[in-house]
């Protein structure tokens, strides 16, 4: 079956699609892949999806209005990455949609919203459409994230000693081989919102900030303070927390401090090298939570997501994981801006198959689930093969 996935974090930067040939073969799932498109959001979207996020008010009105530009735009990528992919060929399309809400109270998840309406999506391509994957998981007791855990954990069975596959977007997450899998904290999402402030700028564009600051250790320490990285998992987090209000609260609280005459001579380019720093450090701590000695402890990390195109990150991780090997997914045959798109074509697949797009393990749900809902193309829904059994092992052709 070839399938299209579509997939945009929580940076809201831009729509990744990737177009994939998969098959069972046995025990296996086969995937064998096709080319990836990304296309950005125009900047009126992107600023109006910035304007309506938390802790933003809203209206029903906007969330509409939101929820129709976003699904014509991923119908757009999905049309190109069909066209430019596929040779007009495919099969199903499975769309993430567009994080807006992930409500958690006191570490559980209750409800998320994924805005992009699948409908725009399905009447472009003429294809059946998987999209809501979230809520299923939550339904039973999960927190609805990581969601490309399963895909991690088929994807890495068989490696050598513990590899850890960690993505880095808006928000860092990991899989650990014994299905632990949980966010760790802010990837971008706290540096991209100090540099718009700073500068009107998205995000630090190769690290060039952070590369001219200078870590700021007693405000690295008051952000290490968040409660959040001390829950155990598995957690989930998002722009619901680490956004800019939360960033501005911290440095006012900073600044105030008797004790911190230095904020005085504190530089823009200083609070990004310190909330990069941020990031690599609550990174590093979670991989080492896994286990300090043994065969629980992390022999490689396995690295994408768009924080790979930042060498200051990248360096800075490289120094807190302290000699465990870091390893971009491309080594490993799935391209790392777009390991997530693929991860979503997977999960489609699975839905279409009536197979668990979940591991309890790593979301907490009670059971795993068949994820998602349907839109039909033109000519209905796709032929579900009955039997199937579950896939163990992703293997990539």
């Amino acid at each position: 079956m070839r399938v299209i996935g579509l997939m945009s974090g929580t940076s809201y930067d831009a729509i990744d699609a990737a177009a994939a040939d998969l098959h069972l073969d046995g025990p296996d799932l086969v995937l064998k892949p096709l080319g990836t498109v990304s296309e950005a959001y125009g900047p009126g979207l992107r600023e109006a999806l910035a304007a309506a996020l938390p802790p933003a008010a809203t209206t029903l009105a906007e969330v509409c209005r939101l929820d129709t530009l976003v699904g014509q735009a991923f119908a757009a990528a999905a049309v190109r990455a069909r066209r430019e992919l596929c040779a007009g060929r495919a099969e199903l399309i499975a769309s993430h949609g567009q994080t807006v809400f992930h409500w958690t109270d006191e570490g559980q998840v209750r409800g998320t919203l994924q805005i992009g309406q699948p409908a725009w999506i399905a009447e472009a391509t003429g294809l059946p459409v998987v999209a809501d994957f979230r809520p299923r998981d939550i339904a039973a007791g999960g927190q609805g994230a990581p969601l490309v855990s399963l895909v991690d954990l088929l994807w890495l069975r068989g490696r050598p000693g513990v590899p850890v596959a960690l993505n880095l977007g808006g928000i860092a997450n990991l899989t650990a081989p014994d299905g632990t899998a949980f966010d760790t904290g802010p990837a971008g999402a706290l540096t991209d919102a100090a540099v718009r402030r700073f500068t009107g700028r998205a995000f630090d564009a190769d690290g060039v900030m952070a590369g001219r600051g200078t870590v700021h250790e007693p405000l690295l320490r008051r952000l290490l303070d968040e409660p959040y990285y001390a829950r155990p998992a598995p957690k989930t987090t998002g722009k619901e927390l680490f956004h800019e209000g939360y960033l501005l609260a911290v440095l006012a609280d900073y600044a105030a401090s008797p004790d911190e005459d230095v904020t005085l001579t504190l530089t823009d380019e200083d609070v990004i090298a310190t909330l990069t720093r941020l990031t690599a450090r609550t990174v590093a701590d979670a991989v080492r939570s896994l286990g300090t000695a043994g065969p629980s402890r992390a022999t490689e990390v396995i690295v994408s997501g768009g924080g790979t195109r930042n060498p200051v990150l990248m360096s800075m991780l490289e120094e807190e994981l302290a000699g465990t090997p870091l390893r971009l997914s491309d080594d490993l045959g799935l391209p790392a801006a777009a390991k997530e798109a693929y991860a979503f074509a997977v999960l489609g697949f699975l839905t279409v198959h009536g197979l668990p797009g979940t591991d309890p393990r790593s979301t907490g749900a009670r059971h795993a689930g068949v994820l998602g809902s349907l839109t039909p193309g033109r000519n209905g829904f796709p032929q579900i093969r009955a039997g199937a059994e579950q896939p163990v092992r992703l293997v990539l052709k």
